[in-house]
């Protein structure tokens, strides 16, 4: 393995933070992030972000409100 740099890891951040690089991509970064605080706290910043986005979809409107934005929607849609 090889240093990748902090070019190819940031640039590759989400893709390796979904585990979604080939292994050897994958290990290069990591790699690279143990000796790169600054591409460590990048990494530190998606996770969160993805965590947050992850909750966030989780989440429903209540009845209520989606009955309001449909009814809302089929008035638009009627005109």
């Amino acid at each position: 393995m090889t240093d990748c740099g902090c070019d190819k890891a940031k640039a590759e951040l989400e893709e390796y933070l979904h585990d979604e690089l080939a292994k050897a991509d994958a290990a290069d970064i990591a790699e690279h992030m143990a000796n790169c605080d600054d591409c460590t706290g990048e990494a530190r910043i998606g996770i969160v972000l993805t965590q947050a986005v992850q909750r966030a979809c989780r989440e429903t409107a209540p009845a209520d409100l989606r009955d309001q934005v449909l009814l809302k929607l089929r008035t638009l849609q009627s005109h």
